[in-house]
């Protein structure tokens, strides 16, 4: 298996990015020249028993020069199992002391990047650890609503999203400056970057999450919950407030939703929906149970996941 990061080393920029880039040369983690040149800089990679990990130095994040950098993503790195961008989280009324990972996606325009809900839970579990580990005890780990720096950043066409084939989240510390300048929260993420297949071969069952705030904690909770030998694998979740701008109601709505629950590795089982949502929503809710023959679930059932009934896909 196969990871890449992009991963920001300028001193002049990449807030966290700089400092994870730091010490992953300190613990050991770059230590093979790869030969690859990558937009003027080299890949160093690391090697484990079974895993190779990329490492991919850059002037900016990838998000904010997309079309400059994606066609050198897809020459030398299609064929990875998962990739990420390492990065700093910030925003209005944006949490402290957040240690994050999230799918990307633009849900306004209706572009999904690939998502793989097993790996993904990994680094959150990985970070989690790490996190307890190193005694950040006043930070948390969290997911967010899906999204998109790029596009938000007006540096990119949401559309070159679904030109790389790699599945792909952004990895970060929040959300502050203080935050961002903390050495052993940024040691946690790069210790947790390459534990991405660590897994604790539970059997994942992927849920599509709609509504809810960007933060939500019902989402961001389902990701650690377990019950026998099972547990959620979360991914793309569809924040209120980009189902309401993006006018999820109108006819292209089921369209663009379904193109999300497409993007993400082996489909879902089942629909999860913010009980808080516009009665507009939760029919297209229905119609998405509808057309993949899926069950649908307020959100209030993620915490009693032992009654829940699955689709197997």
């Amino acid at each position: 298996m196969k990871a890449v990061y992009y991963i920001s080393n300028s001193r002049t920029w990449g807030h966290v990015a700089t400092q994870v880039w730091d010490i992953l040369k300190q613990e050991g983690f770059l230590q093979e020249h790869t030969g690859i040149i990558f937009s003027g800089q080299e890949v160093m990679g690391y090697r484990d028993e079974k895993h190779e990990y990329f490492f991919v130095p850059m002037d900016t994040a990838v998000c904010l020069d997309y079309p400059r950098f994606l066609p050198e993503m897809n020459r030398y790195f299609s064929d990875c199992d998962m990739s990420g961008m390492v990065t700093w989280h910030e925003g209005a009324n944006a949490p402290e002391n957040v240690l994050t990972v999230h799918s990307l996606g633009d849900v306004d325009s209706g572009y999904f990047g690939k998502a793989q809900p097993r790996y993904m839970r990994n680094l959150l579990l990985a970070y989690e650890k790490n996190r307890k580990a190193l005694g950040l005890t006043d930070y948390q780990v969290v997911t967010e609503a899906t999204h998109w720096s790029g596009v938000h950043a007006g540096h990119g066409d949401p559309a070159l999203l679904v030109q790389y084939p790699v599945p792909m989240v952004d990895i970060e510390v929040g959300s502050s400056p203080k935050c961002w300048n903390d050495e052993t929260a940024c040691r946690a993420l790069a210790r947790t970057l390459t534990h991405v297949f660590d897994d604790d071969e539970r059997i994942v069952h992927n849920i599509l999450c709609v509504g809810g705030i960007h933060f939500d904690p019902n989402f961001a909770e389902a990701v650690f919950t377990t019950w026998n030998n099972e547990a959620f694998g979360v991914s793309h979740i569809l924040a209120n407030q980009w189902l309401v701008s993006g006018e999820y109601e109108n006819e292209s709505g089921l369209k663009r939703v379904s193109d999300g629950i497409h993007a993400i590795a082996g489909g879902v089982e089942a629909i999860f929906f913010h009980d808080k949502l516009k009665g507009c929503y939760k029919d297209l809710v229905r119609k998405l149970g509808k057309e993949f023959q899926i069950p649908i679930y307020k959100h209030q059932k993620l915490r009693n996941p032992q009654e829940l009934e699955w689709k197997t896909i």
